[in-house]
């Protein structure tokens, strides 16, 4: 299997979707996600769901006949810069911590020609990072530049009442019911960003259908001490 195959092909969690994000103060961003724009950059702190966006926008273009491809960069630097080669036939390509490839050479120029690529073949490109495009340490200003063709959004992170609606909302999809006294009880004690609040809650659910109880806090008191 090629590079440019094995980012095509590889697994999207089902969990990610558009409809399942709580997007708080980040409205303008979901209208651009869910709209044509062709080039967006996304940038926040670690666990505001840069990573959820970028998967949910793959499985709407899936949904609509299309063939996305998401690319970790973080995950794929120990490869090869070919991975880049023949995305621009995806229509979607999606690019995850882009300061991955920050200050290597053949990377930085691999992926301004994507962009290239890209935009000639009118296909659309998101991509996400730390910090605005100027504010990475991208060595190749052509690249910043194309970094920012389009819209650039900071995501906001949720205040802890957006974060506790979306622990339960996420909660509910599952078919779980999450009293508020029980995600109080998850958000005083553990870490509060999104991701690490999802990944605890699919350890709790996996607990719950092995213990057959229902998620109470003495319950978690027993599960996670």
């Amino acid at each position: 299997m090629s590079a440019s195959q094995l980012a095509l092909r590889l697994a999207l969690p089902d969990s990610a979707t558009l409809a399942n994000f709580h997007m708080g103060d980040n409205g303008a961003l979901l209208h651009a996600l869910k709209s044509d724009e062709p080039f967006i950059y996304l940038w926040g702190n670690p666990g505001a769901g840069k990573s959820h966006l970028l998967q949910a926008a793959c499985h709407a273009a899936a949904d609509a006949g299309d063939c996305p491809a998401y690319l970790p960069l973080r995950d794929l630097i120990a490869t090869d810069p070919e991975v880049f080669e023949g995305l621009e036939a995806a229509g979607l390509v999606c690019l995850d911590d882009v300061d991955a490839i920050a200050g290597r050479q053949a990377w930085e120029q691999a992926l301004f020609h994507l962009y290239n690529r890209v935009r000639d073949a009118g296909g659309r490109m998101l991509a996400t990072g730390p910090a605005a495009p100027a504010g990475l340490d991208i060595r190749l200003p052509d690249l910043v530049s194309r970094l920012s063709w389009g819209p650039v959004f900071q995501l906001h992170a949720l205040d802890d009442e957006g974060k506790m609606a979306a622990l339960r909302a996420r909660a509910r999809a599952r078919g779980l019911e999450l009293s508020e006294d029980v995600a109080a009880y998850l958000m005083r004690r553990f870490a509060r960003d999104p991701h690490s609040l999802f990944a605890l809650l699919d350890r709790i659910d996996a607990a719950s259908l092995v213990a057959k109880r229902r998620i109470t806090i003495p319950f978690l008191r027993e599960l996670l001490g």
